[in-house]
């Protein structure tokens, strides 16, 4: 069973985190031939943690998490700190198919959906 896990930084205000919540919801509603499992976590100030996210998939059956940062750049995030958070669901489920995917950054579509923005 195929889960993503939407991965954000996490914030004081409540009003974002929601925003995060609600983004996930509309990924699931569009990923639902891809993933059976679709949920999100914070790296800090907000939950749940990127341990606990990782949790939620394994414990509704997921047998496979891609773990995707919805971050712009490749700061100390998702550099380090994101790969130390996944590393501890890793080392507890070696049977499972936990891994990271490119962040969003990276996406060739974002130039598109920056024009469109702009106009």
């Amino acid at each position: 069973m195929k889960s993503l896990l939407l991965v954000a930084h996490g914030s004081r205000r409540a009003e974002s985190n929601a925003e995060i919540a609600e983004l996930t919801e509309r990924l699931a509603g569009k990923a639902s031939t891809d993933f059976d499992v679709v949920e999100h976590a914070f790296l800090e100030l907000a939950t749940p943690s990127i341990p606990e996210g990782i949790q939620r998939c394994i414990d509704q059956g997921a047998t496979s998490v891609n773990v995707v940062p919805y971050f712009l750049a490749c700061g100390t995030h998702v550099a380090d700190d994101i790969p130390e958070q996944v590393a501890i669901k890793q080392t507890e489920h070696p049977e499972l198919d936990i891994r990271i995917a490119d962040y969003l950054g990276t996406s060739d579509e974002l130039v598109d959906v920056l024009l469109k923005l702009a106009h």
